[in-house]
């Protein structure tokens, strides 16, 4: 069989380069015209490779592994509709800023458009969802082609992570032979061509942003400091550091925190005296929510996932509304921000904070604020009678999250699935110290890949435990073949209504005639065999007391492990109803005592 030296030097070049820029895994699905990547990838002494046979699952994969490690990994794909199959993963990427690498191979240029197999425009094919695309140059091992090489690769790796992080797309169009000079890979000294004794080709610095003018952040102080109905809002942000900079921040502004589960604000070691965990149910209620209105809110990340926070605010534009944004976006769906501050949130916290604290002569005492006196009591209520009627309502959803969290571990990690799952995590995922952190695919806040990208999350935390609904585990069974292929430890719990049970919360519920035909969509599908087949441990849970008890022996127990929790759709949304109903009369009893 030939091979090809040029090409194995320019493909180790780019590679070794992908390494000395921190990127460290490389997810590869299996195909001919990838072959020369994929190959020397595999040779390569300081990149692990994670095999994954779907390209629409290795792509989530990919993206769980990211987001879990915090820092870029690569994917690589055949020609053809294998490029098509990561467009989801890029999308949620893309708008959930996860640095991706994405690595497709192509025909050479005198293959396209003449009805050649395998061979589609692969040029810009994720158009905008990308931050940047390359066509790369045909291989050559010209010392020039080389030098191009490892400054695309590093170029690549630094767009990926500089805010907003996000994926970007290299094109390789490859001539055969596609097979490598395997002599060449073999010989340590192939992976240094080029560097001239640098430890990078190319090394690409990072800024941090901050305010860089004194005088904004001097009026900003002076304003913050004569408003003391103020709050401050964070909605999903996944940053070391950023909980304790927040709590600084509103300690010394004596503001509340309303924190969105992903926000990491709700679980750690951290002070949780004025962090709000059960907002979402009481500001559902008309009423309640004109007794919080303040005069400014500080929100940080992006908007929360409660629909009852986003309603609070479009409600009332008259609030000034401050969004700390460190990647450079837009993100205000209320359409109403008064103001945009491109800062990095916590230097833009600890700075802030500094500056009040300097400031603190010419402020009003507010230690006693009953403006935040009014916040924490209603949340407490709030939190009392969910917790109560959460455990009193049998085969409740929002039970499962409560039972959850009392028995998840010091340090586990909880990926939640979208519709149901995130919003009941929402509501019943109350503050604790257990340093449990939550993450889930909210930039799409699509259900499809959920079971890939978990997994993908599970090579680099352990415990993992992934909460989701049946539709959802039904969307990505392929996933599950990654837990066999490399041995990965994550505990399932499938809630299953048997079909869409957002759907039972929607006006489309109102209208019964067609409404399991097009939205309710019941499957009934059992789920122990795929389980089986993909060598995991099912168990069907009879009794809601053992739940507990059985998610931490699944833990103990590791490789894939599910667990199943039968629930009804129309009861369950009952029982929503009334205990929000039973929350509103709790509060509103309260303000007006």
């Amino acid at each position: 069989m030939k091979s090809n030296q040029s090409l194995t030097k320019y493909v180790a070049a780019f590679l070794d380069e992908l390494v000395r820029s921190n990127v460290k895994h490389i997810v590869v699905s299996p195909g001919s015209r990838s072959t020369p990547i994929a190959m020397v990838a595999a040779e390569h002494p300081e990149i692990k490779v994670w095999l994954n046979v779907d390209e629409r699952s290795a792509a989530f994969f990919a993206l769980g592994m990211a987001k879990a490690r915090r820092e870029p990994v690569a994917i690589v794909c055949t020609s053809g509709t294998a490029v098509a199959n990561y467009m989801p993963a890029v999308v949620e990427a893309k708008e959930s800023q996860v640095p991706l690498i994405v690595l497709t191979a192509d025909r050479p240029h005198e293959l396209r458009d003449v009805g050649a197999p395998q061979a589609i425009d692969q040029i810009h094919f994720f158009g905008n969802q990308v931050k940047w695309f390359v066509e790369m140059a045909i291989p050559e091992d010209t010392p020039d082609l080389l030098r191009y090489v490892r400054t695309v690769a590093a170029r690549a790796v630094s767009t990926s992570i500089h805010g907003p992080s996000g994926p970007v797309h290299l094109n390789f169009p490859f001539r055969e032979p596609l097979v490598p000079h395997m002599k060449d890979i073999e010989d340590e000294a192939l992976w240094g061509i080029g560097l001239e004794g640098r430890k990078q080709f190319v090394k690409v610095t990072r800024s941090i942003g901050q305010i860089n003018d004194d005088v904004e952040l001097e009026d900003l102080v002076k304003s913050l400091h004569n408003i003391e109905k103020g709050l401050i809002i964070c909605g999903p942000y996944d940053r070391p550091g950023f909980a304790e900079a927040i709590i600084s921040l509103a300690e010394q502004l004596s503001y509340p925190i309303i924190a969105d589960p992903l926000s990491q604000l709700r679980s750690g070691s951290h002070s949780k005296k004025l962090i709000l965990d059960s907002y979402d149910a009481f500001l559902r209620d008309e009423y309640i929510a004109t007794q919080y209105v303040p005069d400014v809110v500080i929100r940080f990340g992006a908007m929360p996932i409660s629909k009852a926070v986003l309603l609070f605010l479009k409600n009332n534009p008259n609030i000034r509304q401050i969004i700390i944004d460190g990647e450079g976006l837009w993100r205000d769906p209320t359409l109403l921000t008064s103001e945009i501050i491109h800062a990095d949130p916590v230097v833009f916290s600890r700075s802030l904070t500094v500056a009040l604290a300097k400031d603190n002569g010419n402020s009003i005492p507010r230690s006693d604020s009953m403006w935040l006196s009014l916040w924490i009591s209603a949340n407490n209520m709030a939190r009392e009678t969910l917790r109560t009627l959460g455990y009193e309502e049998e085969h409740f959803e929002g039970q499962v999250v409560m039972q959850l969290a009392d028995c998840l571990p010091q340090h586990s990690t909880l990926f939640v699935g979208n519709s149901m799952p995130i919003r009941d995590v929402d509501s019943f995922f109350f503050n604790n110290d257990k340093n449990i952190r939550v993450i889930a695919n909210r930039g799409a806040n699509g259900i499809d890949g959920l079971v890939s990208t978990a997994l993908g999350a599970s090579t680099a935390v352990d415990p993992l435990v992934l909460l989701i609904g049946d539709l959802s585990f039904y969307h990505d069974l392929n996933g599950l073949l990654a837990a066999k292929l490399h041995q990965l430890n994550v505990t399932i719990v499938i809630v299953n209504n048997d079909g869409g049970g957002i759907f039972s919360f929607l006006p489309q519920s109102d209208h019964p005639k067609n409404f399991e035909l097009l939205f309710g969509t019941p499957l009934g599908l059992d789920y122990r065999h795929v389980v089986q087949m993909y060598g995991g441990e099912f168990i069907r849970l009879a009794e809601w007391e053992s739940l507990q008890e059985t998610i931490l022996q699944s833990i103990a127990a590791k490789g894939l492990q599910v667990i199943e929790v039968k629930t009804d759709r129309r009861e369950n949304a009952d029982k929503h109803r009334k205990i929000w109903k039973q929350v509103a009369h709790n509060v509103t009893k309260r303000i007006l005592s």
